[in-house]
């Protein structure tokens, strides 16, 4: 059976007396002063692939910019430090908000502020809902990786490259064969989701699965298309997909709507909101309806 036919199979319609409850509350934990748009981006990403309810959980200092932005978002401030980002003293907050939420995703945004990457970190440990860490999120971990053998949930870590070498060291070349090899021994390794994004995007699973991806182009190589990604993978969860399935149907979908996208803009002129203006179309056409 090939991806398409396995998403027709397990992405069931809605029942007639469905709720927003039914589809996952989806927490996107995103980001700081300068970098607002990857927070909107990720939440937006989890509402058109699915999800019933999203947060976006941002800076207290950059709430009013993300909150005017799209209505269909519910946006939550949490303690700020004076640059903007996240602060430390915001983590019994967050934590006590997640309680009623299915999923969380963790990242796009976020900065490079040490005091966000120390709160990363602990988040990780702590939270008890399956994980999509990002962006941010994933370098906080550099150095810090045996925070990962104490997540109580298994997370989808979605690097590109040159953050995945950071994180895992080593080199990593763009043949296929060994972006496989890496990305499995790693998955294995950690207990984690691995989904190396680039050309031929590869989800290696904890218990050795492999899944190359062959949607997509070029001009998806561009800011704000990985934010989108983030937010639709923990949809997917949302509403019910293992995350294997997640990172696997949500990559396949993301291509599928950045080649539908390019139809119309072409590659160089392509945009993270061009995939998600086209994303509904994607999941009309896989889902054959």
């Amino acid at each position: 059976m090939n991806i398409l036919q396995e998403i027709r199979r397990k992405w069931k319609p809605r029942k007639p007396a469905s709720h927003k409850g039914d589809y996952g509350r989806i927490f996107v934990l995103a980001g700081s002063r300068g970098l607002t748009g990857a927070a909107h981006l990720a939440g937006m990403g989890a509402l058109r692939a699915g999800a019933g309810l999203v947060t976006v959980g941002v800076p207290e200092k950059v709430y009013s910019v993300i909150a005017r932005k799209e209505s269909e978002l519910m946006v939550r401030p949490f303690p700020s430090t004076v640059a903007g980002a996240l602060a430390w003293r915001g983590l019994k907050s967050i934590l006590d908000f997640s309680k009623d939420q299915d999923v969380f995703a963790l990242g796009p945004g976020l900065s490079q502020n040490r005091e966000t990457w120390k709160l990363v970190r602990r988040l990780i440990v702590r939270l008890v809902q399956p994980l999509v860490i990002d962006a941010d999120g994933l370098n906080a971990l550099k150095g810090e990786l045996p925070v990962l053998r104490h997540s109580r949930y298994r997370a989808i870590l979605t690097p590109h490259p040159g953050e995945f070498v950071r994180l895992f060291g080593g080199a990593l070349s763009a043949k296929d064969t060994d972006r496989k090899r890496r990305a499995k021994a790693v998955a294995e390794k950690f207990g984690i989701f691995i989904v190396l994004k680039g050309f031929h995007t590869v989800v290696a699973s904890p218990e050795g699965g492999i899944y190359v991806n062959p949607t997509g182009n070029p001009g998806m190589a561009t800011a704000g298309s990985g934010d989108v990604l983030t937010g639709m993978i923990a949809a997917l969860i949302g509403q019910g997909f293992s995350l294997w399935d997640a990172a696997r149907f949500g990559v396949y979908l993301h291509g599928l709507a950045g080649d539908l996208a390019c139809k119309k803009t072409g590659e160089a002129s392509l945009t993270a909101g061009d995939i998600l203006e086209r994303l509904p179309a994607a999941i009309k056409k896989v889902r054959g309806r």
